[in-house]
């Protein structure tokens, strides 16, 4: 019994923090589908009296902030509904960072408007919410950035599948072909690489020294995937995958993580791994502890 109450003691905190998560992200939710349903008098509930939207633009390569006051928001969004405009603004994560009363939220968009839906802009959103004396949840300030290119659609992790599946075969043809400019290109500078023996983990500059001698030959090494899964995070800037290789080593695995960088994707891990049958593994196992016996000295007599 005492242990149910301990787990039940220190689960409680974690379980509060994350129903209240899921009520600062239920307000957020609710902001947005009174957005496109222009129901301004739910807008006017989810949002505190004095709150204010800031917009960060660029005008003229200069740095600009414009100010949307809540009451001169609410006399937008009835006019919208006049011209019967569509607001669509899909989030795509959610970052939540929960202090007492006060919860700040970053959430990635893109806003699709117009009588045919197209896309406005895209960029990050910053929601400030505050606790009331009644318990709920309200929204005091939003910030946001605009961009207009790459910005996220329904069409973008196919797209970004294919970019990816073609950099990384890319990067395997790169060290058949031993061209190491376009092998290490394709890694972030803090990119790490596991090889096969337990020795073999290196950042990025550390396998270019080790491999200087197999990239001044025609072929480095020649892997050749033959299977590969691609997985994204929710705002498509990190991708992890699994791959199969056949390689002179037999067949092999392995698994990373790309990140998003300015618009292009990059290795940074590199986790390689040869495959064993089951059936063999114990074979496997007492091969290497005899490789890990000192040889005897010859007896010269």
């Amino acid at each position: 019994m005492k242990l149910i109450f301990c787990f039940i003691f220190f689960l409680s905190p974690f379980l509060i923090f994350a129903q209240q998560n899921q009520q600062i992200i239920k307000v957020i939710e609710g902001f947005f589908d009174a957005m496109e349903s222009k129901d301004t008098i739910a807008l006017d509930s989810l949002m505190h009296d004095n709150s204010v939207i800031f917009s960060t633009l660029y005008k003229k390569d200069k740095p600009r902030v414009e100010a949307l006051r809540k009451a001169s928001f609410l006399g937008f969004m009835k006019r919208a509904i006049d011209k019967k405009y569509i607001y669509d603004e899909q989030l795509w994560s959610y970052d939540v960072n929960l202090e007492d009363n006060l919860a700040v939220v970053w959430t990635e968009y893109t806003l699709f408007t117009g009588k045919v839906p197209q896309v406005s802009h895209c960029g990050v959103n910053v929601f400030t919410l505050v606790r009331t004396e009644e318990m709920k949840w309200i929204i005091s300030n939003i910030s946001d950035t605009r961009r207009y290119d790459h910005c996220i659609q329904s069409a973008t992790p196919e797209q970004n599948s294919d970019v990816i599946h073609k950099l990384m075969n890319n990067w395997h043809q790169a060290a058949a072909n031993a061209n190491q400019e376009v092998f290490f290109g394709s890694m972030t500078a803090d990119a790490v690489y596991l090889g096969t023996d337990a020795s073999e983990r290196w950042n990025r500059e550390e396998l270019r020294d080790w491999s200087k001698t197999f990239f001044e030959r025609d072929t480095a090494w020649a892997f050749v995937p033959t299977k590969r899964e691609v997985y994204f995070s929710n705002n498509q800037r990190v991708a992890w995958f699994e791959e199969y290789l056949n390689t002179w080593m037999g067949p092999c695995r392995a698994s990373g993580v790309l990140v998003k960088m300015e618009g292009d994707w990059k290795i940074k891990h590199y986790d390689l791994s040869v495959m064993i049958p089951n059936d063999l593994v114990k074979d496997f196992i007492a091969l290497v502890k005899m490789g890990g016996f000192k040889k005897k000295r010859k007896n010269k007599h």
